[in-house]
């Protein structure tokens, strides 16, 4: 039970939806966009998160595609995961994020909500730092289109919604690995998750679990494709140019998860190099 009351607000457009967030904002209260809305609920259940007004974006069109238009795959920031991954359209997003919670919790998340989620992980990230994704967003004045790992970096301005997430197709039916190690069972928050890719010949890599953050090292693809080492020294030696402290938490202990990346990395160059 939420035990506090707010303002809720469905608009049909972006403009609406911006409007009413400033309007909002102007009368000093406090704003969300909405659209799973699963994080929201579980937080303000525990008081841990709170809001006078949502406005829940799954009204506006925009914020609903999935579909291929010319070259590029859209998918909308309210579209949920068990969609995109029933759709195939983006297969690795898809397997990615199959994973992620139950099958009942991902028919509610949305991929926005997962890029967007104050949990350390957003698996979902992964495959689009892989295919340099853009990410479309709105707020006062016209839309914009920017790259989607600057947008998510630089979090999003007060009052700005990330409204979707544009890739080259192209990228969609590349060969591709993507492996997710948890605790117990095949579902739930990740020791490491590694997701791969391949294009012209070079693997490319992006990590969840591990680190604070989920990222992609420009530095860690370079070894992990020199063939003049062998495999293990190329592990060994990228796990060494992780960008962050190693994470230590009630889900793995720090040693165990580096035993674990090492392990994954190691798979996922096998699988990577099978398709070769």
């Amino acid at each position: 039970m939420i035990a506090f009351d707010f303002d809720y607000y469905k608009p049909s457009s972006l403009s609406e939806a911006v409007g009413t967030y400033q309007l909002a904002d102007q009368a000093g209260k406090q704003a969300i966009f909405y659209a799973g809305g699963t994080e929201f609920i579980t937080f303000a259940r525990t008081n841990k998160k709170r809001a006078d007004v949502v406005i829940d974006i799954k009204g506006i069109p925009e914020c609903m595609m999935l579909e291929v238009i010319g070259d590029e795959l859209i998918i909308g920031a309210a579209v949920s995961l068990t969609t995109i991954v029933e759709s195939n359209l983006f297969p690795l997003l898809g397997e990615t994020v199959q994973r992620i919670a139950d099958h009942t919790s991902r028919n509610k998340i949305t991929i926005g909500g997962n890029l967007n989620s104050h949990f350390i992980y957003r698996e979902g990230i992964l495959p689009f730092l892989l295919v340099n994704a853009k990410g479309m967003i709105a707020g006062k004045g016209k839309e914009k289109i920017l790259p989607l790992d600057q947008i998510l970096n630089g979090g999003l301005a007060k009052g700005e919604l990330l409204v979707q997430i544009h890739v080259d197709q192209s990228y969609t039916n590349l060969p591709f690995s993507t492996i997710k190690r948890t605790r117990m069972s095949k579902v739930g928050y990740p020791i490491v998750t590694v997701a791969a890719l391949e294009k012209d010949n070079q693997i490319r890599t992006a990590f969840s679990g591990i680190c604070e953050f989920p990222f992609r090292s420009d530095e860690i693809e370079k070894l992990l494709n020199d063939l003049s080492l062998t495999q293990e020294e190329r592990v060994i030696q990228a796990i060494a140019l992780l960008p962050g402290p190693v994470v230590q938490d009630i889900h793995a202990s720090t040693a165990y998860r580096l035993f674990v990346l090492k392990n994954v990395l190691t798979d996922t160059l096998n699988a990577m190099e099978a398709n070769k």
